[in-house]
């Protein structure tokens, strides 16, 4: 118990020292957008004919620019003209409230494995495009493992929490965000049945597909990979109700390796995500993350990206263990 005590008293500090700061402080007005067209679920008789969907998306990315543009907001117009340029593919576009976007990289009608990138705090339509480029690195990394037909969907399907703010310690974005993946992940595994899947899951995002975990059990997801997290909000990967293989893996120079691995319930409401995913009592497979830092993940050239694509190209034989 003793032990315990001084951790405990820092996860408390952490929380204290971040509530209140920000306690206060408003947050950015919403860019406002109109509402999406609706879309049907996506479906295999759907799949020769994606090029449709890409299109409708685009137009409608066209038109919360505008809209955007009109309020003032020119650097959020900025950002989704950007994302209407020629070859970009988006299952699904939302750009209210900072913006929900499902972005595909690769062929997804003729992929047999597919990888859904989950993202962690501070990513939304302004900050889109760093999101946007680990994607790419990634797909390119699989590509040059020899896995061809692979897709890799770039997932922002929920509102993220700030990095420094209350939101980032607790679960609450986290079990509203679990939904939505749960119903996307079904959705492609309804039109893609034979595919592989793995679920990749960066920082904040580890959180979103711990709590997606026993739900997608059913959409057969082989791997999910927790990189970067700051804990899950179980006490072992037993613990999240899957049946697909749990790797974990954080960069030598990551500073979410300082954050404290403990739980505390306070106000009626859970603040921190307790258990460490790399303790060996933790019980996943803990590969090389290389010595980058928390951003540094998908970076082009690193041991990391590389370690992430073999295991979503299946070539998990081949992955470097920590």
């Amino acid at each position: 118990m003793a032990s315990r005590l001084p951790r405990t008293l820092l996860a408390a500090l952490v929380a204290a020292a971040v509530a209140f700061p920000v306690s206060a402080a408003a947050r950015p007005s919403a860019v406002p957008a109109p509402e999406p067209a609706a879309l049907a679920p996506l479906s295999a008789a759907e799949l020769p004919t994606l090029d449709t969907r890409y299109a409708a998306t685009r137009a409608g990315i066209r038109a919360a620019a505008r809209v955007a543009d009109g309020h003032g907001d020119h650097g959020r117009a900025r950002a989704l003209r950007r994302m209407t340029a020629d070859g970009r593919q988006f299952l699904t576009f939302d750009g209210r409230d900072g913006g929900r976007t499902a972005e595909v990289f690769g062929d997804l009608a003729r992929a047999d494995r597919i990888t859904v990138l989950v993202p962690g705090s501070d990513t939304h339509l302004d900050t889109y495009e760093r999101f946007r480029a680990g994607a790419a690195a990634l797909h390119r990394e699989l590509r040059g493992t020899g896995a061809d037909r692979t897709a890799v969907v770039a997932w922002l399907g929920y509102e993220t929490p700030r990095t420094v703010g209350t939101d980032v310690l607790t679960s609450g974005r986290a079990d509203e965000a679990a939904q939505g993946l749960d119903v996307f992940i079904r959705e492609l595994r309804a039109a893609k049945e034979t595919a592989g899947f793995s679920l990749l899951c960066h920082s904040y995002g580890s959180v979103v597909c711990a709590r997606a975990a026993h739900r997608l059990d059913g959409a057969h997801v082989s791997d999910i990979v927790l990189f970067g997290s700051p804990g899950t909000g179980a006490d072992s990967a037993t613990d999240l109700g899957t049946r697909a293989t749990v790797w974990a893996g954080r960069g030598g120079d990551d500073w979410i390796a300082d954050v404290p691995h403990v739980r505390l319930e306070l106000l009626d409401a859970g603040v921190g995500f307790g258990t460490d995913p790399l303790a060996d009592g933790f019980g996943a497979r803990v590969f090389d993350a290389g010595g980058g830092g928390h951003s540094d993940y998908l970076r082009p050239g690193s041991t990391a990206l590389r370690n992430l694509a073999l295991i979503a190209a299946g070539r998990t034989a081949e992955v470097s263990r920590a």
